[in-house]
């Protein structure tokens, strides 16, 4: 029997010899594609651990300094019982007329008049406005023209509350700089969807809250508002990018806070500071109105705005109100029994030999977590790319808004050469991650091979449907959110690359929230990470209320 090739023919044995050969080829090709994808992730954590170090050379003391600057003063103390109460609680007794709007709404502005001064958390506030429009609410309560206390829990769930927002999320008549300096100072002319859904929801904003420029780091300062400080130690940081939010929250200065996360933006503040900060699952939020902006078709995958306070019981609130009514479907306040929830854990990364060994505080702090909620031990073996995928994944996205994005007339403000000079001469209005976003991108962008790109994206798959099979509809992922508690100012630069136990979840697209679960040995609060499947929130919600009824939740920060 002879088989048609074109024009030639060919005899089956003959065939079958080149199938068998070629089969060969491509086995070896990709054997040999997979040793070079590994060897060149092992040169690169190398190369990153050896880049780390020496960073650290110039950060240290250059940290030490700052911090040391700083004087070891504690914040007023909580005197206001209002302050105490969780917005829950709050808001069903503004309902009932048992507490006035105004008086909360005022507590909260003078709390913020108090430890603002230490910890430097405000860009701009609206008190006076607020004040009024909480006098209206109450108003209109006392003459029942807003309905029944049942119809506004349903309708108003955060009618009278004071909310603060995270000022790169637009506010209209407010600062929406995100930090960066300006030539004029730009100010937001209508409200985001976020935060025209918490006013919907009877929220009172109350003010716009501090960030890095563009939302760029993990520690928050810029060279507008400055460096906002932690409460629980002014001479350690609170954390990136929602740092302000952060700050003012577990200071009691704010109820309920607006933020973003698109690496642990609202994460990593939440954990440092010791609240709960909440990353939704995608698109249950709308992703616009943020300054920085993106129009990647993947923006709202990797990108969403979160929600942080102080008490567990708060997060389905503050979600619930922030939802996008055409977003995706999600589940916030379905009863769970605890346990029906099948829960799972890890105490590293792998390790993948780039990030630094976790605390030793963090580690007792996870495994009585997972004990508490008999979770199992599991090994996720791909994530020892999370470094990789997680930075080419994001740096691959189109049109992110930063400083060398054109202007109106198409042309950029500046360009990665001159921005880089200027900022070695002391002379770019810019901060360090803003001057170095555009050399990242263009490295990613035309240097990296697209067979490694490729590789990455492949592992970006097996790794989601690896936690997709382990979680299911009824699982958790405990895991922990960073190798240390809150360090002294900007230590962040030379630790970068453990950012990624964050990341990893924004690249992956689940929902995850940092969950306070104790102090370590300086009295600086720990933090663990609660992950769930796209959808599942309200697992994360339910663990988050069981961790804070077993470990206590919030603590005040040490008071004067």
């Amino acid at each position: 029997m002879k088989v048609e090739t074109g024009s030639a023919t060919m005899t089956s044995p003959l065939k079958a010899l080149v199938e068998f050969l070629r089969l060969i080829y491509a086995k070896c090709y990709r054997k040999l594609v997979r040793e070079c994808n590994q060897q060149m992730s092992y040169a690169i954590r190398r190369l990153l651990r050896a880049a780390m170090c020496v960073f650290s050379w110039f950060v240290m003391p250059y940290s030490q300094c700052v911090s040391g600057r700083i004087a070891r003063r504690k914040l007023p103390p909580i005197e206001d019982p209002l302050l105490l109460l969780s917005a829950t609680v709050l808001a069903e007794r503004i309902r009932r007329g048992e507490v006035h709007s105004e008086d909360v709404v005022r507590a909260y502005a003078n709390r913020c008049q108090q430890v603002n001064p230490l910890l430097n958390a405000i860009v701009e506030d609206r008190f006076e406005q607020a004040l009024e429009e909480a006098r209206e609410v109450d108003r209109q309560l006392a003459k029942g023209l807003l309905g029944t206390a049942e119809e506004l829990a349903r309708d108003k769930p955060l009618l009278g509350l004071p909310v603060s927002i995270k000022e790169s999320l637009a506010v209209e008549g407010m600062s929406n700089t995100a930090g960066r300096k300006l030539r004029e100072r730009k100010v937001a002319l209508e409200d985001a969807p976020v935060v025209r859904q918490v006013r919907r929801a009877g929220g009172i904003v109350l003010l716009v809250s501090n960030t890095p420029e563009l939302c760029l780091c993990w520690e928050t300062y810029n060279q507008c508002t400055g460096l906002t400080r932690n409460p629980h130690n002014l001479q350690r940081t609170a954390g990136g990018s929602s740092g302000g939010e952060a700050a003012l929250i577990a200071a009691a200065g704010s109820l309920l806070g607006v933020t973003t996360d698109i690496a642990g933006s609202s994460r990593l503040p939440a954990m440092f500071t010791g609240v709960f900060g909440h990353k939704p699952s995608p698109h249950v939020v709308s992703p616009y109105g943020h300054h920085p902006s993106c129009d990647d078709e993947n923006w709202g995958s990797f990108f969403t705005p979160g929600a942080m306070c102080r008490y567990a019981e708060d997060l389905p609130l503050l979600l619930g109100a922030m939802r996008d009514p055409e977003g995706a479907p999600v589940t916030l306040d379905r009863p769970v029994a605890l346990a029906s929830i099948k829960s799972y854990y890890m105490e590293n990364d792998g390790p993948s030999g780039l990030t630094r060994p976790i605390d030793p505080d963090i580690v007792r702090a996870i495994r009585d977590v997972a004990g508490h909620l008999g979770a199992q031990r599991v090994h996720l073996k791909r994530l020892r790319w999370t470094l990789d995928i997680s930075v080419c994944k994001m740096l691959r996205m189109k049109n992110v808004e930063t400083i060398y994005t054109p202007q109106s007339n198409g042309k950029p403000d500046t360009t990665i050469k001159r921005e880089l000079l200027k900022y070695l001469l002391g002379l770019s209005k810019s901060d360090l991650p803003s001057v170095m976003i555009g050399p990242m991108q263009h490295i990613v962008n035309n240097y990296i091979p697209q067979s490694r790109l490729d590789f990455l994206d492949a592992q970006t798959e097996k790794l989601r449907k690896d936690f997709l099979d382990l979680l299911g509809t009824d699982g958790v992922f405990i895991y922990p959110g960073f190798p240390n508690t809150a360090h002294r100012h900007y230590r962040i630069f030379h630790k970068l690359v453990d950012t990624t136990y964050m990341m990893v979840f924004n690249t992956l697209g689940l929902p995850a929230a940092s969950c306070m679960v104790g102090l370590d040995h300086d009295k600086l609060p720990i933090g663990v990470q609660v992950v769930a499947a796209p959808g599942q929130d309200h697992l994360i919600f339910a663990v988050a209320k069981e961790l804070e009824r077993r470990f206590g939740g919030w603590v005040p920060p040490p008071s004067e």
